[in-house]
């Protein structure tokens, strides 16, 4: 297994400019594939990720055209053309979720499958809300999990489609992305069962498609209707803005390990939840500055030089709360990660995998169903070998460990590809001796 052997640093300080955000990018994707006319997508995320979903796209016959982080999006104005095929989509959610609702809508025969890992990730009620409307989806191995086997079927919305809304948000996402492809002379209703999660994520998605001309109306979070005989048109042109949860790293540091360190892509004028994350920074006592498009932190300005301990409920924000979990070693005190219970099904199970490699470091911490208690060492243990789970985030918020002026070991750093592949080398670019 190749390993990365980061720091001791003591100091981190420098401007990054962020890639584009991976939620954004697939989102965009799907909807400038669906759309008619053809659309240009700047600042486009070169990763693992939008490669699985750029090759599916590409097999069901959408004509692409790529130019370093530009990319042309020649739309097929509805459905998919073409009608059979095997897709592997990785452990991409953003990609699997979506695509399988829009298969699901093409009246073709297909094969959505990924890695080991995503076929232990949930996708049942996302199926249960297509069979509502008469998708054919059958599962190949475990109930309520990929692989799936998709068939011709027609489909229509005469009732409002039921959804949960408590495992992942992308369930809904991939409704509402897809159901314009429905003819509907009526609009369609979408209901949410529970307590919707993630609901920043719904905002990416219902802004995106009203960019691409499909108005959504939302009631209390519970209640969507798309317009009747809503289809999407390309918008021309469209940036990706940069991503906000691969902010939350280096605003880390700045924030542990002095600053200035300041980012470049999300500010004000995000549409990611993630840019709260500098909240929550600033709630730990970092000093934060945010502009439209930059977000600055710099170090406490404390006696003791330590951020101060959190309880906070990071519902909102799931994936950037794995960097408070790590930031946490560097507070004055326990800290407590609260509604997190999606970090269970996502890359892989995150509260155990964090907890676990938290402890390697020296904290004490206690495990829940849906929280995280961290209570940071006196020091932490240096030459600590952290293993990633197959997990970018993992790799990524262990790397601020080496900012306490200890050594620290990441296993399969390679797995950053994911949403992030040069990580690393931005990292040391910014990290001080």
């Amino acid at each position: 297994m190749e390993k990365l052997v980061l720091g001791p640093f003591s100091r981190a300080a420098g401007t990054v400019r962020l890639p584009g955000s991976k939620s954004i990018s697939n989102r965009v994707l799907l909807l400038a594939a669906l759309a008619d006319g053809e659309t240009v997508v700047d600042n486009l995320l070169a990763s693992d990720d939008t490669k699985v979903m750029l090759d599916a796209l590409a097999h069901l016959g959408v004509g692409l055209e790529r130019d370093g982080d530009r990319c042309t999006v020649r739309g097929v104005g509805g459905v998919f053309p073409v009608k059979q095929g095997e897709l592997f989509l990785g452990n991409a959610g953003t990609a699997v979720r979506p695509l399988t609702a829009a298969l699901a809508l093409s009246g073709g025969d297909y094969r959505v499958y990924g890695v080991a890992r995503m076929h232990e990730r949930p996708i049942g009620d996302l199926v249960d809300g297509l069979r509502q409307i008469g998708a054919a989806i059958d599962y190949e191995q475990n109930d309520g999990y990929p692989p799936l086997r998709i068939r011709p079927a027609q489909v229509a919305a005469h009732a409002p489609i039921r959804v949960r809304g408590d495992v992942s948000s992308q369930f809904l996402t991939a409704l509402l992305l897809t159901l314009p492809l429905v003819a509907h002379a009526a609009p369609i209703v979408i209901e949410v069962q529970g307590e919707l999660i993630s609901k920043p994520y719904i905002e990416i998605t219902t802004r995106l498609m009203a960019r691409f001309g499909v108005n959504v109306e939302r009631e209390d979070w519970a209640r969507f209707t798309i317009p009747a005989g809503a289809r999407y048109r390309s918008p021309g042109r469209i940036a990706v803005e940069g991503d906000a949860s691969s902010a939350s790293y280096f605003l880390a540091a700045g924030a542990i390990g002095g600053g200035p360190l300041r980012v470049d892509g999300v500010g004000h004028t995000s549409i990611q939840g993630d840019v709260r994350f500098a909240d929550a920074l600033a709630q730990m006592g970092a000093n934060v500055s945010v502009g439209d498009e930059w977000i600055e932190v710099r170090g406490v300005e404390n006696e003791n030089g330590r951020l101060k301990a959190i309880d906070m409920d990071f519902n909102l924000i799931p994936d950037a709360a794995m960097t408070i979990a790590v930031a946490a070693l560097f507070a004055d005190g326990p800290s407590t990660l609260r509604n997190i219970a999606s970090w269970r099904v996502k890359e892989t199970d995150r509260i155990a995998a964090m907890a676990t490699e938290l402890r390697k470091v020296g904290a004490t911490v206690e495990e829940g169903p849906d929280y995280l208690v961290v209570t940071p060492p006196a020091q932490l243990t240096p030459n600590a070998a952290i293993d990633t789970y197959d997990d970018h985030r993992m790799a990524m918020c262990f790397s601020l460990v080496s900012l306490a002026g200890v050594p620290v070991t990441i296993n399969d750093p390679r797995c950053v590809a994911k949403t992030f592949p040069d990580y690393f080398d931005r990292f040391g670019a910014v990290t001080h001796r």
